[in-house]
């Protein structure tokens, strides 16, 4: 049996699909929800939309600050963005309208990475859910705020 490379959770947000795709695919709004801490804001350069095919900028901090570019490749308007960068990983948003609202699923997906084993190695994908959890969790304030 194959070994699953993905990590993910869900969550239920009280706002149409719409509403919330409109901050995943701007990066602008990236800095605001990520979990992570890592994100610091997007490049002068980005699209202010994504679209399939999209390339665009981050600011990022790891002890040290760097850039990251990545491309859209994933796209179904309202319903589903990822993004992947040069290590070819992805990070995939799922959305569903529900009753009560948006179901919500965002994945950490090394199956298509360069090299998965040393995403493995260096323990990504046990750091990466409490991430997630983090991220979805500041996508909702961010989309449910009046």
């Amino acid at each position: 049996m194959a070994k699953e490379q993905n990590v993910s959770a869900s969550r239920l947000i009280n706002a149409p699909a719409e509403a919330i795709f409109a901050v995943l695919a701007n990066p602008a709004r990236h800095a605001e929800i990520d979990g992570s801490g890592t994100v610091r804001g997007s490049r002068q350069e980005s699209p202010e939309l994504l679209t399939m095919g999209s390339k665009f900028g981050m600011k990022m901090k790891i002890g040290v600050p760097y850039d990251m570019r990545s491309t859209v490749v994933e796209f179904e308007e309202n319903k589903l963005i990822a993004w992947a960068h040069f290590g070819k990983h992805r990070w995939r948003y799922e959305l569903e309208e529900v009753d009560g609202g948006t179901m919500v699923t965002e994945t950490f997906d090394w199956s298509t990475a360069r090299s998965p084993k040393f995403i493995e190695l260096m323990g990504y994908p046990k750091k990466t859910l409490p991430n997630i959890q983090k991220t979805l969790e500041r996508l909702e304030a961010v989309v449910t705020a009046t």
